[in-house]
């Protein structure tokens, strides 16, 4: 007798009605379903523009659900984990490379090797998933675009279907956008950057869709609807379902997006490996533990990369109880101080050990227009460290501006005539334990703490109303480097730091310098502008974030509390 439906799992109907849905390759012209709100236990709080509906489709959010469900607990303890790991370092541990993996790391192995279309990857741009940005990134000549949805992304509700729909046109080259202001036409060249996407990190929570009455993870969420939207029209136009995975700090992490993507493959019957990923190693913690995490995802893996600039704040943030590891200047910790140097020697060698590709990391820098000399200087500091890094062995690396992917592809191209350089085995190199976590030499000024404080002020409004990448004084600013900013300035008040001068920085010296900082961002702005802004708020949020007992793990988290007021208001 067959086995009655009803005592089936929930999970074997969800992929039925999945694979019954799938959306395989199809024209442009046909209707798509729409948003109904008809998934059990799934809940939509904000609403849907109709622009937007076609995205949150019964199916698509049956397979965010599917996802959710089965790994919901995991992520859980894994962050649970996390908070774990770090009471230990605030009780003095240092971090180290595991004895219980040691057989991973001694053992020969290699991960799958990536498609055509990724093994060339010696320019990457990134930018947020903006419909003018994704046209000019994918137009920039760069080998590949990474799309982002985290760090250089606000987490607006609009901002994130705007996103996804804005990829999904550009899968399908039907992308196009006319700037309303210039009436300039952008649309996609016929050759375009091969297309990889960022989610958003596991830490969190996707706040406008519930699922039986809690928050989504924003990762799933960000991955499921790019992936069940795309992965079958990427497939059948000669590429496929790349992603970048931020924020991880352990192989266990790595192990839970393996297996995310194997049930994801599954339920809407793509080959297992179709999917590729990149680990951001942007920890220290992972940093221990690249041949683990390449490991865990080999039959998915496209390697790792440098993510310096969430690498330098998750240093802060983990050594955060301990005075030894106070930092220098921002300006001053570069990739040639001796901590981020092994990081990145270390990362060479491990990938090419496992044939896979080692991507360098984001110069800050950006065109200067109107002042040809510093323009000149800022872009000499690109061509030195992507110079650096074609050098030391790396496969590629990140521009934030399309400007400078020429600038990037020439130092590549003079060291690096294949499509990589993963035959550069890199034997010679000695990292241990003691290299990764070796505090920079450097000064603490009182132009570095007003820089932290300006920048830090002045990001946090912009991210508020919805934009999350911003070009501060010559340099490009997202999430990332303005969590070096606050956490610095943290790191120093709580330790009682002392400038080059000898002067202590305290509570009401931090209090006296937001106070002007703000003066003078108000003089700069206008009263006009500034009456229109939300630096109140930004200065209300960053400063709580400097003056609290415990460093916040995120600035991101406490903040998005706020663009859900913002967007209810």
């Amino acid at each position: 007798m067959p086995r009655d439906a009803r005592a089936q799992p929930p999970e074997l109907h969800s992929l039925r009605q999945i694979r019954s849905m799938v959306p395989m390759r199809e024209p442009s012209s046909v209707v798509q379903p729409q948003f109904t709100q008809q998934v059990p236990g799934l809940q939509v709080l904000a609403p849907v523009a109709p622009e937007h509906a076609a995205l949150l489709s019964d199916a698509a959010l049956t397979f965010v659900a599917l996802l959710e469900r089965r790994f919901r607990e995991r992520r859980r303890r894994l962050l649970a984990r996390r908070a774990l790991v770090q009471a230990r370092l605030d009780a003095g541990a240092r971090p180290g490379f595991s004895t219980k993996t040691r057989a991973i790391r001694a053992a020969s192995w290699r991960v799958a090797p990536v498609p055509h279309d990724l093994q060339d990857r010696r320019v990457e741009i990134t930018g947020p998933v903006d419909r003018k940005m994704v046209i000019n990134a994918l137009n920039s000549g760069a080998r590949t675009y990474m799309a982002d949805f985290e760090d250089s992304s606000s987490p607006t509700w609009r901002n994130l279907l705007d996103g996804q729909r804005n990829l999904r046109d550009a899968v399908r080259k039907t992308i196009d956008y006319t700037d309303p202001a210039a009436g300039k036409d952008y649309r996609l060249h016929d050759t375009t950057a091969v297309l990889l996407v960022r989610p958003r990190g596991w830490h969190l929570d996707e706040q406008h869709v519930l699922l039986d009455g809690e928050p989504v993870s924003a990762a799933l969420f960000d991955f499921a609807l790019f992936l069940f939207w795309n992965a079958h029209e990427l497939r059948a136009r000669g590429s496929g379902p790349y992603f970048y995975l931020p924020k991880l700090e352990s192989h266990l992490e790595a192990r839970l997006w393996n297996d995310v993507f194997v049930l994801a493959q599954d339920a809407l019957e793509l080959p297992r490996g179709t999917i590729k990923a990149t680990v951001l190693i942007e920890t220290i913690l992972a940093a221990f533990e690249m041949d683990e995490i390449l490991y865990e995802l080999r039959e998915h893996s496209a390697g790792l990369n440098c993510g310096r600039w969430d690498y330098i704040f998750s240093f802060i943030k983990k050594f955060r109880s301990q005075p030894r590891y106070m930092l220098p200047d921002r300006a001053t910790i570069t990739m040639r101080q001796h901590f981020l140097h092994s990081y990145s020697l270390l990362l060479i060698q491990t990938c090419h050990r496992r044939g896979a590709h080692a991507i360098g990391g984001m110069a800050a820098q950006i065109p200067i227009k109107h002042d040809a000399e510093r323009n000149r200087q800022a872009l000499e500091k690109v061509r030195e460290d992507k110079q650096r890094e074609a050098g030391a062995g790396h496969d590629g690396t990140w521009v934030a501006h399309p400007a400078l992917v020429a600038i990037a592809q020439r130092e590549f191209d003079a060291v690096m005539p294949g499509p990589n350089q993963i035959h550069r085995q890199r034997d010679d190199v000695q990292v241990t334990a003691a290299d990764l976590p070796q505090v920079p030499n450097g000064a603490i000024t009182e132009h570095g703490l007003r820089h932290d404080l300006n920048v830090g002020i002045r990001y946090l409004e912009s991210w508020l109303r919805g934009q999350g990448c911003v070009p501060i004084d010559d340099l490009m600013e997202d999430a990332a480097t303005v969590e070096i900013s606050r956490a610095q300035v943290w790191q120093w008040l709580h330790h009682g730091a002392h400038f080059d001068t000898g002067a202590l920085i305290d509570q009401a010296l931090v209090e006296r310098l937001i106070e002007e900082e703000l003066a003078s961002i108000r003089s700069g702005v206008g009263a006009e502008r500034w009456a229109l802004r939300r630096f109140g708020l930004a200065t209300q949020i960053f400063r709580r974030l400097v003056l609290e007992p415990e460093c916040a793990e995120f600035l991101t988290v406490l903040a998005y509390e706020h663009i859900l007021t913002l967007q209810n208001s």
